[in-house]
């Protein structure tokens, strides 16, 4: 039998490991992240502390009010799952799902279908409503579908990067509170970029990302709870079946409800540098104001279709109300490919703009311009590079920039 030193040198250390860590400088304008600002990378790199000694606990607290800010709730239930975007949907799903539980998805992109596999992995009666990509639902369609299907909850997403539409939230509150049904709201692509306002339009669910808007790493996102769905979730027949998603655990972490002096309960050691980044990312949205910081989204965003349109581009989205201004959707024109384009762009200019995404994969390009990134100077400077390489590959550009 080998010996344990023998055993150990058959495995020679990764040459790849010996050498250290590169990464190049890259403007990131796809649909997420966005390129950090120096304030945020600072936060990463700030000294760890342990996960409950008490200056965590106040950068915690820190996070809570700025998630309530960007919101624009009071709930108490609301904290920063520890993961990205997906986990807050699915911290989201697993808390307020249980087997046999119809659930109803407003599907008009790929978050839609995402929810509603999530939804049915945890065992609901999945229903949907369906709308062609790049376009979105009226009151009309939703009250339909509640009194049809009737759920004990319907998801919509505010804000689908996928097709570069943003979907009215007003109105859907009171449709959902008149049929005993929550509200889940998907905000990952659109918070901090256009109206969002949690406790006004009656959300009962609202989830996001760190790496849009708030231009934090992504590793940990917000989520809120409003005191209709803790009441469901007080409720369950059944214990949550993740344990990591178990709001009734976090809630103890993040000291929800819990008073003055009294300690934290141990449920995992959060992300620490994450947390440090997520609240750098809240504080500069929070100095720069919420009207403020979607106001610049929506002047950008109008800068750059202008733009777009001026090359003889299409938009996704015809309507020019449901466009989102965190990410635009940009048809390919015929006999190009998206990827030989994104591919110039990103070897000349260290530039990302991405292809589609599901209904939309292969067919657009998808432009993002969010938070750090969310300037007049990006827009021109994207604008140029997409010109440039349309040009290279022969399609004819009507206007000049």
């Amino acid at each position: 039998m080998a010996d344990k030193e023998s055993l150990v040198e058959s495995f020679s250390p990764p040459e790849e490991l010996l050498t250290p860590l590169r990464v190049p400088q890259k403007t990131l304008l796809g649909p997420g992240p966005s390129n950090a600002s120096p304030r945020v990378l600072a936060a990463s790199a700030l000294p760890l502390l342990g996960h409950l000694h008490p200056e965590f606990l106040q950068i915690m607290d820190d996070v809570k009010a700025g998630i309530q800010y960007a919101f624009q709730t009071k709930n108490a239930l609301t904290l920063a799952v520890s993961g990205t975007g997906h986990a807050a949907m699915e911290a989201a799903v697993v808390n307020m799902v249980e087997p046999g539980d119809v659930v109803l998805v407003a599907v008009h992109g790929l978050w839609g279908e995402r929810c509603a596999d999530m939804c049915s992995r945890n065992g609901a009666e999945v229903r949907t409503i369906n709308k062609p990509i790049g376009q979105n639902f009226t009151l009309e369609d939703i009250q339909k579908g509640i009194e049809y299907h009737k759920p004990c909850m319907f998801f919509i997403c505010h804000g689908e990067s996928s097709a570069g539409v943003l979907q009215p939230l007003d109105g859907i509150g009171d449709i959902c509170r008149k049929h005993d049904c929550l509200l889940l709201v998907d905000s990952v692509a659109s918070m901090g970029g256009t109206p969002l306002y949690m406790d006004h339009q009656g959300i009962d669910i609202l989830y996001s990302g760190a790496q849009k808007v708030l231009s934090a790493p992504p590793g940990a996102s917000p989520i809120s709870f409003s005191a209709r769905a803790r009441g469901k979730l007080a409720r369950r027949k059944q214990k949550v079946p993740s344990f990591y998603f178990d709001m009734n655990l976090l809630a103890d972490y993040w000291g929800v409800g819990l008073q003055k002096g009294q300690p934290r309960k141990y449920h995992h050691t959060g992300p620490i540098s994450s947390v440090y980044a997520l609240r750098e990312g809240l504080a500069k949205l929070a100095e720069e104001g919420l009207e403020n910081c979607i106001s610049r989204h929506q002047e950008n965003a109008i800068l750059l279709h202008q733009g777009l349109e001026a090359m003889g581009l299409e938009l996704w989205v015809k309507d020019k109300a449901a466009r989102l201004p965190t990410v635009t959707v940009v048809r390919v024109p015929e006999g190009v490919n998206w990827k030989d384009v994104a591919s110039y762009i990103m070897n000349k200019y260290s530039i990302e703009i991405s292809g589609g995404l599901g209904a939309s994969a292969g067919k657009a390009w998808r432009i993002g311009l969010m938070g750090h990134n969310c300037t007049r100077d990006n827009v021109e400077l994207v604008l140029r590079a997409l010109k440039d390489a349309l040009q290279h590959f022969g399609v004819r550009i009507q206007a000049r920039l």
